[in-house]
């Protein structure tokens, strides 16, 4: 790792750091999943099916990947769509089929830099459309109690980068989902959070029921902009005032929120069920 690319050349784009380079924290770069500690599921298997389309498009409703619709239009996702399916290494179409949008890497210049009051962070270089993909969140896939007893072992001041992903399906399942990219991870790691946020997270499947955590605009951003995401995975963060009214015992675990925006709720987003 070092000042001119933080992804160590792992990354179709470098991504270089503004600012003192050396109180980087030390960790291992990826830039996908890799099973960590009580892992279900290997994010690396391939488990889902791929698709027998010819040539390089894809035809929505057609394509086994795409039963309800395009993801993408453009490059950018559609909005509303849930859960994403990318077409994987399994299926016949090409690497151009427009169905793989997250697996194409960075696709815009980032850059690491520094910002008052919350360490570090990640700002655009370019302007970047709304909807298209940004990076993913990528790290150590962990089981349920590795997950917790990562948190509860911190120092409570210490940044939390574990994020908890609960998918609601059919039937009243949840499935759950837990990655932290604290020792192994990629840019991802050094995103802020916002309550106004100019990113979203997304679940996205290709080849493994495990999802990869992937980020989209929000909006158009502007060269020069932070960019940051609502960690409660909210795509805007509406909090009811009982909800930031809690006695002092419950807000606890929690920490002040720095995004000083006007729709900041107070406090960073937690996942109760990890303390």
């Amino acid at each position: 790792m070092g000042p001119e690319d933080v992804c160590c050349g792992m990354e179709r784009l470098p991504v270089p750091v503004y600012g003192p380079w050396k109180n980087l924290p030390a960790f291992q770069y990826t830039p996908e999943l890799i099973a960590g500690p009580g892992a279900e599921q290997d994010p690396s298997e391939v488990t889902i099916q791929g698709c027998d389309c010819q040539g390089s498009n894809c035809v929505a409703e057609v394509c086994r990947c795409l039963p309800h619709g395009s993801h993408y239009v453009r490059r950018s996702i559609v909005s509303g769509q849930r859960p994403v399916r990318e077409c994987n290494i399994m299926c016949n179409c090409g690497e151009s089929c427009p169905n793989r949008e997250t697996q194409q890497g960075l696709q815009f210049h980032l850059q690491l830099c520094q910002r008052p009051g919350k360490g570090w962070g990640v700002c655009t270089l370019e302007d970047i459309p709304n909807g298209r993909f940004v990076c993913e969140y990528a790290g150590e896939v962990l089981g349920h109690e590795q997950a917790r007893s990562r948190i509860l072992s911190q120092n409570p001041c210490a940044n939390n980068y574990i994020i908890a992903v609960l998918e609601h399906l059919h039937g009243g399942q949840i499935l759950q989902t837990f990655i932290d990219p604290t020792l192994i991870g990629n840019v991802g790691r050094f995103l802020n959070h916002s309550c106004d946020p100019n990113l979203f997270m997304m679940p996205v499947r290709t080849h493994s029921m495990v999802p990869k955590l992937a980020l989209f605009a929000a909006r158009d951003i502007q060269a020069g902009e932070e960019l940051c995401y609502d960690y409660s995975g909210r795509f805007f963060n509406q909090t009811p005032a009982s909800e930031t009214q809690d006695s002092e015992e419950e807000l606890s675990p929690r920490k002040k929120c720095l995004c000083g925006t006007g729709a900041c709720s107070g406090f960073l987003p937690y996942e109760s069920s990890l303390f």
